[in-house]
């Protein structure tokens, strides 16, 4: 089974479960009893489950009837921070995509967006949209694909096209080639709104002199675009992603992107036990992308939920990240939580590496307006430039 890529919602108890093949998962972690904090040496070790009362699965029901709450997982427990400094706190940021000649947020209002990808005007669900659109109804008419279904990211729809269209398109960003997609879940095969981020972590690998290539794990990575750029930029990249056929169209996007010589490793692995091994192998990161979704189930039946595994995926991938570490980035599309939550969790993990951690939006800009359209919630770790270390 696939975990959903963006938002959606655990089924009900007895419901069919609708699968998303271009989804990541993410497993559990393992639990462990308390340990008695005070005879507990002020080394830094591995975070915990703490166990609570196991709970027991009613045997008289079907495996597919479990509720949420036996499936529910024990309250992580971060391990005591390492000595050093904590991060810097920066203000509030927005992170703002512009329009390039293959993307463009056209309109958005009453819980839809109208934009045109590379050939084609689209119409998809966006419950952040919640003005009034700017323009006349007779464009939007006009759309040559409009995607109907629930508002929730991974809700069930279909798309309807007023004439037949391909599966698929060739696009761009800069000058890396890939392929948009209509999928079974509304998305199109690429994120816009983390072109923004694509070119900052360009820039953050490009001024990192450390002697080799840097090395860049994207976890979650679906179809691979900013693996391409990571690469691009000089990086070894590692892709992790769950799903096969996200994989699969991945290394196609790397051909198309004509970069079949770049070193990335694509690899079908659940995120968290990855991650995991990563530890036991002692293997290192100098950049960490980390794009988890809502909710999701994993090949094994692992549960992934984002408010209570994200502080054990942070602690674990933090753990390998290298001594030249150059960023660390989350992006959560839970756009109802706080980016002050997720702006406490990070100064928290990232306490006695120093460096500096800028939490805010990703934001789409209306082509000829000055609209935006929020998506998601970002936070990320960066090391101090020079100039910066009086901040």
């Amino acid at each position: 089974m696939a975990a959903n890529r963006r938002g959606g919602r655990p089924q009900k108890p007895g419901a069919k479960r609708q699968t998303n093949k271009f989804s990541t998962h993410a497993g559990s972690g393992q639990s462990a009893g308390f340990a008695d904090r005070k005879t507990e040496k002020r080394t830094f070790k591995p975070g915990r489950i703490v166990k609570q009362g196991a709970r027991k699965a009613d045997a008289s029901k079907p495996d597919n009837q479990i509720t949420s709450k036996q499936e529910a997982r024990e309250p992580f427990i971060l391990p005591p921070r390492p000595e050093g400094p904590a991060p810097k706190r920066s203000p509030f940021q927005l992170m703002v995509s512009e329009p390039w000649d293959h993307y463009a947020l056209i309109d958005m209002g009453h819980g839809r967006k109208l934009e045109r990808y590379g050939p084609y005007h689209l119409i998809r669900p966006e419950p952040q949209a919640m003005g009034s659109p700017s323009l006349p109804e007779e464009i939007w008419d006009k759309a040559d694909a409009t995607f109907s279904g629930d508002l929730e990211e991974e809700g069930p729809g279909r798309w309807k096209y007023p004439t037949p269209l391909g599966e698929t398109w060739s696009t761009h960003w800069d000058d890396i080639r890939f392929h948009g997609r209509f999928t079974a879940f509304r998305h199109v095969g690429f994120f816009p709104e983390q072109a923004a981020h694509w070119a900052w972590m360009e820039q953050q690998l490009q001024k990192a002199y450390l002697g080799r290539a840097p090395k860049v794990l994207n976890l979650f990575g679906y179809s691979g675009v900013a693996s391409l750029v990571a690469a691009r930029a000089g990086a070894e990249v590692t892709h992790v992603d769950a799903s096969k056929k996200a994989v699969a169209y991945g290394k196609e996007n790397q051909m198309l992107a004509g970069l079949q010589d770049k070193p990335i490793r694509w690899i079908v692995d659940d995120a968290m036990k990855f991650v995991q091994r990563e530890i036991r192998r002692g293997n290192q990161y100098d950049g960490i992308l980390l794009d988890p979704p809502k909710f999701g189930r994993g090949p094994k039946g692992e549960v992934w939920q984002l408010f209570e595994m994200l502080p054990e995926m942070l602690d674990a991938c933090r753990q390998i990240l290298s001594p030249q570490a150059q960023f660390f980035t989350l992006t959560a599309y839970a756009m109802r939580a706080s980016y002050a939550a997720f702006d406490e969790l990070m100064l928290e993990i990232m306490t006695g590496h120093g460096g500096i951690v800028e939490t805010g939006e990703l934001m789409i800009a209306c082509e000829g307006s000055e609209r935006r359209l929020a998506t998601s919630i970002f936070s990320r770790w960066r090391p101090l430039e020079k100039d910066e270390q009086g901040y």
